[in-house]
């Protein structure tokens, strides 16, 4: 029962401040850029004055699906921030640039976090399965087996909170080095700079609330294992 308030409640902070970041976004879709360009304009110029010409910019469906791609090189924007011409979309389009600005420079945090992406891929949604079919082995059958093999799922939820808290600093410099590159090249007005800002702010917070509630699933399942144990 405390897993399920513990989940219900990371699942509601969660909803808030999603739903707060979406309100932002309409909010801020309404403040059209003074200079006219679009996202996907923003987010060509950006990398341009950061001498990258092997990103591309491309739009892609569904709403705040922004992202950036290591991969293939490119700056995927969604369809309300490709085309539009307010400061969401600005303020959008130059965070995920700012990503690809990272991985031209070989950031640290980025590049340990693309390190484990592979590891967390396949560890993250069989974790607490695992730690639960080890302790329910492990009341079974006595301590053994099932107990390192709890163990081991707390190995794989550890992963995937490590995973959560190195994208922490990989999303605020995105965001910072976006927010600084927009006002450096006057790009928004002071009016635009604060949409673009406030909305980036609320971003960042889905992903504080996202390693916050592994952390905080990853220490209830430790209890569980190692309390156990008494």
């Amino acid at each position: 029962m405390t897993y399920y308030i513990l989940i219900g409640a990371v699942a509601l902070i969660s909803w808030v401040v999603s739903s707060r970041l979406k309100s932002k976004f309409k909010k801020y879709s309404k403040v059209h850029l003074r200079n006219g360009m679009s996202g996907a304009e923003i987010a060509q110029k950006m990398l341009d004055d950061h001498g990258i010409r092997d990103v591309k910019v491309i739009s892609t469906a569904g709403m705040l699906t922004d992202h950036y791609n290591p991969k293939n090189k490119t700056v995927n924007l969604s369809e309300g921030v490709y085309s539009q011409r307010n400061a969401s979309a600005a303020a959008v389009a130059a965070h995920e640039v700012g990503h690809a600005v990272q991985h031209a420079q070989a950031y640290e945090w980025l590049t340990m976090r693309s390190k484990l992406v592979p590891v967390v891929s396949v560890t993250s949604g069989m974790s607490t399965w695992v730690v639960f079919g080890g302790l329910m082995l492990g009341a079974a059958a006595g301590v053994g087996i099932g107990y390192y093999i709890a163990i081991a799922g707390l190995v794989m939820m550890g992963f995937a909170t490590i995973f959560s808290f190195i994208t922490l600093p990989v999303e605020y410099d995105a965001s910072n080095r976006a927010l600084a590159w927009l006002k450096q090249k006057n790009m928004v007005s002071q009016e635009e700079y604060a949409g673009a800002e406030d909305a980036l702010k609320w971003a960042a917070r889905t992903y504080l609330v996202a390693a916050l509630g592994a952390l905080a699933s990853l220490v209830y399942w430790a209890f569980q294992v190692f309390g156990g144990r008494d």
